[in-house]
């Protein structure tokens, strides 16, 4: 009897010491003296002969585009309220790209407004102080120039939106949240969208990704697969303000057709009739279709052409002036369809515009005019 008393003891105690799991309990760590695989590093599994040639694609793209890519912080010079004293405070930051070897960099104009001084860093980490060249609130665009060394500015390739197509890959270069450099990539979700700019005009044509962009990255470039730009990041539909699947980029056809006069003129030189426009609400109150021309700029292209504004009458009252009903063949029912086929054309083009006057409709040709 005693000696199965022992053998049995013999054989609890042993269980108890050599079993796998005997310092833990299950949900705990298993104890110093476990020798077991599971409290060491796990072996590698073999990695794949070669990355897939769409990985070897975006990898590329990356590596050759991430060069023009600059991260832009703004400073803005406020005023303590109690001690009067002056300083210069963080406003913001975004992402922008290199146009020319020249130095110039392109980016969001909401990226950089209000702006006292603008620090730009390139991909190799240098830092210079920039200049505005010039903005065009309208588009959300601005030009700014760096003072860079011969050969340190690559600026990135140029493509074009016209010809985009839905599902189309895309990918998104930024500075998401400071994070700077940040490669995100996705398709082309619809084209053709609207968005409203800072100074409330409709931006058209716009390209809608579901590429992640997120605060940071507004300004940076969306590029198609083979590294072209097709579009500067402008803004995201998302009710928290983070990424949420929808984000738009300006065309580079609107792009490419401003940047230039930027560079040239520091704003956007516009096409226009030489007119000053009532308020589409006033019209829509009044019940009117179209677009009303309130005063004619004396020796402009509306008053040669024979364009007339309101007007008082020997009465007293105002009689309203010509209301623009089409331009060059397209329908206009507010101030941005009439500026949009402006944008369309030309200093110098001649523009045919259908008019009403009184209850007769007339169409008028005018030589497009500069304007501001």
């Amino acid at each position: 009897m005693n000696s199965l008393v022992r053998s049995l003891t013999f054989f609890l105690v042993a269980a108890t010491l050599y079993s796998p799991i005997h310092a833990a309990e299950w949900g705990k760590p298993l104890g110093a003296v476990y020798d077991g695989p599971e409290g060491k590093p796990r072996p590698l599994t073999p990695p794949p002969p070669e990355l897939s040639a769409d990985e070897r694609a975006t990898i590329a793209v990356f590596e050759r585009a991430t060069k023009s890519v600059v991260f832009i912080a703004n400073t803005a010079i406020q005023q303590d309220i109690w001690s009067l004293d002056v300083m210069e405070v963080p406003q913001g930051s975004g992402s922008g790209f290199i146009w020319s070897k020249q130095g110039h960099i392109v980016t969001n104009f909401h990226v950089i407004y209000g702006a006292s001084s603008i620090k730009v860093t390139l991909g190799d980490r240098s830092e210079y102080e920039a200049r505005l060249v010039g903005a065009d609130p309208d588009h959300d665009l601005a030009v700014l120039q760096i003072q860079v060394p011969d050969g340190h500015a690559e600026p990135l390739a140029i493509g074009s939106s016209h010809d985009l197509r839905v599902g189309q890959k895309v990918l998104a270069i930024g500075n998401p949240f400071g994070l700077d450099h940040t490669l995100t990539t996705g398709v082309v979700s619809a084209l053709g969208r609207t968005i409203k700019s800072m100074s409330n005009r409709t931006i058209e044509g716009v390209i809608q990704t579901d590429a992640a962009i997120n605060p940071g990255n507004s300004g940076g470039p969306l590029l198609d697969g083979a590294g072209r730009l097709i579009g500067v990041n402008t803004q995201i539909v998302s009710p928290s303000g983070a990424y949420a699947g929808i984000g738009f980029a300006v065309p580079v056809d609107t792009v490419n057709r401003i940047v230039p006069e930027l560079i040239k003129h520091g704003k956007l030189i516009r096409p226009g009739l030489g007119v000053s426009l009532v308020p589409d609400a006033m019209a829509k109150r009044w019940g009117i279709k179209g677009v009303i021309i309130g005063k004619v700029t004396r020796g402009g292209a509306a008053d040669r052409a024979g364009l007339k504004g309101a007007r008082e009458t020997m009465m007293g009252q105002v009689q309203l002036g010509d209301i623009i009903v089409s331009a060059a063949g397209k329908p206009v029912a507010t101030i941005d369809d009439l500026m949009d086929v402006m944008e369309a054309h030309k200093v110098g083009e001649q523009v045919s515009v259908e008019i009403l006057r009184g209850n007769r409709r007339e169409k008028v040709s005018v030589v497009l005019q500069a304007v501001n």
